[in-house]
């Protein structure tokens, strides 16, 4: 069973494709980071909260795995994905197995018995929501527009419910509180909105040393994120036939169709309209905190967080 491991520890960034030692790039570890942090925030200890960032990273990991087969992308984290590597097969089986895992991890660590089987719950849930929004991902790319209202939603399964349940983990295991375990699930909630709005956004303008992607790499794989979707609901006239006609392509996009898309999305204020509705998710991430019982350091990491998220280049 050994190179079934060696490729999750290649997905983990710990081994190169020979099974070599090696220091890849594993990603930001968004959601362990919140789940010990947000169990701190509320008082308890991160020890505690190890089990569930482990199970809820390697659950992002085989979202990552399944999500490559399902575009087709061939690269990652500047390194060839795992199905284009070893094959389409070995690649469900990965990801499987990291699912598998994750949920085997939630049994370790030291909690109560109906604590540890709630935050499972939880976790279990998550998921459920995650795939649900990937149906809806998917069965966006056969649609030629796609409302703002649409696309909220399927964000807030696809990315949002795995953001979010790493706050809710976290500070469940933190406190008995239920008014305050309430308030950080609201502010993971929005926090989950508001990182995969500046996701979207890094998709279309972000730079290609910082994300790994190309620059509008969005664009070039025609995807309706908001960017797209805000253009295409917004533009009028010949502008909306310019895009629609981008969009419609059945050939791969050139250049000139990216420039068309961009300057399209320049003409309806697109980037604005962007970076407005992830301030707005900012700000009631933070809102949600309000009333609630957190240390000076704790309220002030929150907001840290939050404008990281809102200003971050990968």
């Amino acid at each position: 069973m050994e190179p079934l491991y060696d490729m999750l520890r290649y997905q983990m960034g710990w081994i190169d494709e020979e099974g070599r030692p090696a220091e890849a790039n594993a990603g930001k570890a968004v959601r362990p980071a919140l789940c010990l942090f947000s169990c701190e925030a509320v008082g308890g200890r991160a020890t505690e909260a190890l089990p569930a960032a482990i199970a809820l990273e390697l659950i992002h990991n085989f979202s990552l795995v399944h999500d490559d087969i399902q575009d087709g992308d061939t690269h990652r984290r500047h390194r060839p994905t795992i199905w284009y590597r070893w094959g389409h097969s070995h690649g469900v089986n990965a990801g499987d197995a990291m699912s598998v895992l994750a949920h085997l991890a939630m049994f370790d660590g030291a909690l109560a018995p109906a604590k540890a089987l709630g935050v499972s719950r939880l976790l279990t849930t998550a998921c459920a929501e995650m795939i649900e929004g990937q149906v809806l991902d998917l069965s966006y790319e056969q649609r030629q527009t796609v409302s703002v209202a649409d696309y909220l939603l399927m964000i807030s399964k696809k990315t949002g419910a795995l953001l979010e349940a790493s706050v809710h983990m976290g500070s469940t295991i933190g406190t008995d509180d239920a008014r305050t375990v309430d308030a950080m699930r609201t502010f993971g909630k929005e926090l989950g909105l508001l990182f995969q709005v500046r996701d979207d956004m890094l998709g279309v303008w972000g730079k290609q040393e910082a994300t790994g992607k190309p620059v509008a790499s969005d664009i070039h794989r025609r995807k309706k994120a908001l960017p797209a979707v805000h253009a295409l609901a917004t533009a009028k006239g010949p502008a909306r036939e310019r895009l629609l006609a981008v969009y419609r392509k059945d050939a791969p996009l050139t250049e000139q169709d990216v420039t068309d898309v961009l300057a399209v999305m320049d003409e309806v204020g697109t980037a604005t309209y962007c970076q407005s509705l992830a301030k707005e998710h900012a700000a009631l991430s933070l809102q949600a905190l309000d009333g609630v019982e957190l240390s000076k350091a704790a309220r002030r990491e929150c907001a840290e967080l939050t404008h990281f998220l809102l200003e971050r280049e990968y």
